[in-house]
C-alpha cells in the first residue's frame, strides 16, 4: 500500500443547512493505494486525536451540537423523565466466594454500582467496594473481582474515563485493607489466582500522546506475587511470532489445573492445558481451531467438561479426561439440540442448561450425564442467566424481557420450586405495554425475528415515532432484555423495535457466518427489510423512523443510512466502526477482521469493503436523514477517528435539508462503565434529536 500525506490544518470555514453553521476542516492531499485502486483520505490526520488541530475541530463541532440540542425545548424534560425511570434500587445476583456471599446494589442514581458481602444469604450486608468513591465524578469503573482461592485476597480491575485499558488493585480481606499492589496497562484480562499471586495479561507501556490509538500487539501473561512492585513481575507466557492474538490463563479453584486461551485471529480460540501436581509440567494444547470455541466450564473428577461449537454450529458439552486429551477420545455429554446452547452451569450436583429459541431462553435441569429432567418455568417470553455452584444448591437466575425490570429468582433444584428473591420497583405503567414478535423476510428470503414493543391498543396509521435497534455481527445475540431508557418513546406512544440479525448467535454458528466477511450486506439486508415491513405494515412511516446501533451497530447504521438515506427520518450511529478500510489499524482493531476482513486481504475484499463502507459511500448533494452521530474521546475500543471522518464527509456531502451533528463526550469511552449520570443525558438527547426531527413534542 502506498500512501502520500500533507500536513492538514483546521479552517474555520462553515456550511449552511438549515440555519446551521457547521465548522469544518482542510482536505489534505491523503491518498491510499490498494491493489491499483487509489483511495482519497482527505481527513486522515485526525486519526491523531489528540493533535491540536483535531482538538480545535472536536472543541468547534461540540458547541455547535450542545447549542442545537439545547434550543430542543422538551430535551430537560426528557432527562427529568429518564432520571426519575433510573431511580430505581438495582440489585445482582448472590455469588459465593470462599465462605462469602457477594452482591452488587445500586441505590438508585449512584454512578456506579456497589460491591457488598454478607456471611450468609439474609444477613445485614457490609460495603465491600464501592467504586463511586474512586472518582469525584463517577468515570472510574470497577471491571471485575477475583478473590483468591484461600480467601484471603481479592485483585479488583478498573478502568478510567470508559477506557479499554485496566488497572488491578488487591484487598486484604481479612483486614478490608487496600494493599500497595498496583498493575498498569492490562487489557482484557482477569486474574487468575496461583499460590501467593495472579497471572494477568497485558501490553507493554504505550507511547506517551497515543495510549488510545495505537495498535496493540504481543499481548503477554504475567505472574504478580503480592507485596511485590510491577517491574519485578514475571514474565509468564509470551508469543512473539503471533502479535496479533490474545492470551489469557485461567487456574482452577484447587490450584491442580491451569488453562491456556489464545485467540484473537478468529471468531474461536485454541486451548492449552497444564497439569500443576506435576513438576515442570508444560502446556498442552488440547483444542486446536480459532474458528471454533472451547471453553472449560466445570472440572470434577479428574474430568473436564468442554462448552464448545466445534461439530456443533448451535453448541454442545462435552467432557475429556485429564490423561486422555486428545480430541479424538472426547466424550460427548450433551449433543446439539435443535435450538441453541447459550450456557452450561454445574449446581449441587446437576447441570442446569440455558438454550436460545428464536431469541429467547430456555432453562433445562440436567442430571451430571446429560439427561434431562426438566425445564424451569419463566415468567414470559425474555431472557435468563443461571448463577451457581457444583459444590453448593444454592441456586439463582435472573430474568428480563422489555417490560419486566430485571428480577431474581432464587431456584431448589430438588423440589423444583422457584422463589421470587429480588424484583425492582420502576416507575412506569408496566401493564401498558406489551412485546410481540414477528418474523419477516429478508431480501434474500431469510426468515429473520424481531421484537416490537409498544402500548397496548396501538394504532396502525404509520405515525408512531419508532426506534429500529440492530448489531449483527461477532456471534453477538440481541435477547429480550429491560431498558429504561427507552420507557419515555413507549409512553410518548412510540415504538421500539429490536431485530435479531444475522451475524448474530441467536440460530448458532451458521446464522453468525451468514453476516460475515463477503456475506456482510446480509446483514445491512435485513435491517433494511425490517424497517420495510414495519412501514408496510403500518406501525410506522418513513417520516416517524430512527435507526440507532453502537459499535458494529453503529456501522450497520452508517451503512444502511448510505444505502437507503430516504427510508428513515433520523439515524444515530453510536461509536461506530465507519473506515472500513483502516479499522484494523488501530488499537485491536485486528481482532475484528474474523467478522470483517481486511482491505489488505485481497482485491475482491477490499473492493467488497469499499462497496458498503460507511465513509466512503458518502454522496455529495444527497439528502440524508437527521444524523447524530456519537463518539467518546478515551474510546481505545473503536477509535473516534471512525467517527470524526465520517461526520466532517456527511456534513460536506448532506445537502442541507437535515442537521448532521456529532455528539463528542468526554473522559468516556467505548460504552462499558459509563457513569450513569452520562448514560442519562446522552439517551435525553438522543431522544430529544429524534423527536425533534420528526416534529414532535415531549
Amino acid at each position: 500500500m502506498k500512501r502520500t500525506l500533507t500536513t492538514a490544518c483546521l479552517a474555520m470555514t462553515t456550511i449552511i443547512a438549515m440555519a446551521q453553521t457547521y465548522p469544518t476542516a482542510t482536505k489534505d492531499n491523503t491518498v491510499d493505494e490498494y491493489f491499483g485502486v487509489k483511495v482519497a483520505d482527505p481527513y486522515r490526520w485526525m486519526e491523531d486525536d489528540r493533535s491540536e488541530q483535531t482538538t480545535a475541530w472536536v472543541e468547534a463541532e461540540n458547541k455547535v451540537t450542545n447549542s442545537y440540542l439545547s434550543r430542543i425545548p422538551f430535551r430537560n424534560k426528557l432527562l427529568k423523565r429518564l432520571t426519575e425511570l433510573s431511580n430505581y434500587e438495582k440489585v445482582g445476583v448472590p455469588s459465593w466466594r470462599q465462605g462469602r456471599w457477594y452482591f452488587s446494589r445500586n441505590n438508585g442514581l449512584q454512578n456506579q454500582s456497589v460491591v457488598y458481602e454478607m456471611d450468609n444469604l439474609g444477613d445485614t450486608p457490609r460495603v465491600f467496594l464501592d467504586p463511586n468513591k474512586l472518582s469525584n465524578d463517577g468515570t472510574v469503573a470497577l471491571k471485575g473481582i477475583y478473590h483468591s482461592h484461600d480467601g484471603r485476597y481479592a485483585a479488583y480491575a478498573i478502568s478510567r474515563s470508559g477506557s479499554d485499558w485496566q488497572e488491578f488493585y488487591v484487598i486484604d480481606k481479612q483486614t478490608g485493607a487496600t494493599l500497595s499492589d498496583h498493575i498498569e496497562w492490562a487489557k482484557f484480562s482477569g486474574a487468575a489466582w496461583y499460590k501467593d499471586g495472579f497471572f494477568y495479561s497485558s501490553y507493554d507501556a504505550p507511547t506517551k500522546g497515543h495510549e488510545f490509538n495505537n495498535m496493540n500487539e504481543t499481548h503477554k501473561v504475567y505472574y504478580h506475587k503480592i507485596g511485590t512492585p510491577q517491574k519485578d513481575d514475571i514474565l509468564f507466557y509470551q508469543n512473539p511470532s503471533k502479535p496479533k492474538v490474545f492470551y489469557d490463563v485461567e487456574v482452577n479453584d484447587s490450584e491442580t489445573l491451569m488453562f491456556l486461551f489464545e485467540s484473537g485471529a478468529g471468531s474461536g480460540n485454541n486451548l492449552y492445558v497444564r497439569d500443576l501436581t506435576k513438576a515442570n509440567s508444560q502446556f498442552i494444547q488440547i483444542a486446536d481451531g480459532m474458528q471454533y470455541q472451547f471453553s472449560p466450564v466445570e472440572d470434577i473428577d479428574g474430568k473436564v467438561y468442554i462448552f464448545t461449537n466445534y461439530k456443533a454450529p448451535k453448541n454442545r458439552l462435552v467432557v475429556i479426561d485429564r490423561d486422555h486429551l486428545s480430541m479424538d477420545q472426547w466424550q460427548e455429554v450433551v449433543p446439539e439440540q435443535e435450538d441453541v446452547l447459550e450456557a452450561v452451569t454445574f449446581v449441587g450436583g446437576k447441570m442446569l442448561l440455558t438454550y436460545s429459541k428464536d431469541a429467547s431462553s430456555h432453562i433445562y435441569v440436567h442430571d451430571i450425564n446429560g439427561k434431562r429432567l426438566r425445564e424451569i418455568k419463566l415468567p414470559s417470553v425474555g431472557s435468563a442467566t443461571v448463577y451457581g455452584r457444583k459444590d453448593r444448591k444454592e441456586c439463582f437466575y435472573s430474568f428480563s424481557s422489555f417490560t419486566v425490570p430485571g428480577s431474581i429468582y432464587q431456584y431448589d433444584i430438588d423440589r423444583d420450586a422457584s422463589t421470587l428473591y429480588n424484583a425492582p420497583k420502576v416507575n412506569f405503567r408496566q401493564n401498558d405495554f406489551i412485546t410481540e414478535q414477528v418474523f419477516f423476510n429478508s431480501k434474500d428470503g431469510t426468515r429473520v425475528p424481531m421484537f416490537i414493543t409498544h402500548k397496548k391498543g396501538l394504532k396502525h396509521n404509520g405515525k408512531a415515532p419508532t426506534m429500529l435497534y440492530g448489531y449483527g455481527g461477532f456471534n453477538i445475540s440481541l435477547p429480550p432484555s429491560f431498558n429504561p431508557m427507552i420507557i419515555p418513546l413507549l409512553e410518548k406512544g412510540g415504538i421500539y423495535a429490536q431485530v435479531n440479525l444475522r451475524g448474530g448467535s441467536e440460530y448458532g454458528e451458521e446464522w453468525h457466518e451468514a453476516g460475515t466477511k463477503m456475506k456482510k450486506q446480509n446483514v445491512f439486508d435485513d435491517f433494511i427489510s425490517a424497517a420495510e415491513w414495519l412501514i408496510n405494515n403500518n406501525y410506522t412511516s418513513s417520516k416517524y423512523l430512527a435507526i440507532n446501533g453502537g459499535s458494529n451497530g453503529g456501522l450497520l447504521v452508517g451503512a444502511c443510512m448510505t444505502q437507503r438515506p430516504d427510508l428513515y427520518a433520523v439515524a444515530i450511529p453510536q461509536v461506530g466502526v465507519m473506515d472500513m478500510l483502516r479499522y484494523h489499524k488501530f488499537t485491536i482493531g485486528w481482532n475484528w477482521a474474523s467478522d470483517y476482513g481486511t482491505s489488505d486481504d485481497s482485491r475482491e475484499m477490499f473492493e467488497y469493503l469499499k462497496a458498503y463502507s460507511p465513509l466512503h459511500n458518502l454522496k455529495k448533494g444527497t439528502t440524508y436523514p437527521a444524523t447524530l452521530v456519537t463518539t467518546a474521546d478515551h474510546d481505545d475500543r473503536v477509535v473516534p477517528a471512525h467517527s470524526f471522518k465520517f461526520a466532517a464527509t456527511l456534513q460536506e456531502c448532506n445537502d442541507g435539508t437535515h442537521p448532521t451533528l456529532i455528539r463528542i463526550d468526554t473522559k468516556a469511552g467505548h460504552g462499558g462503565g459509563k457513569p450513569l449520570s452520562k448514560r442519562l443525558e446522552e439517551q435525553a438527547d438522543k431522544l430529544a434529536f429524534m423527536l425533534y426531527n420528526m416534529n414532535l413534542k415531549y
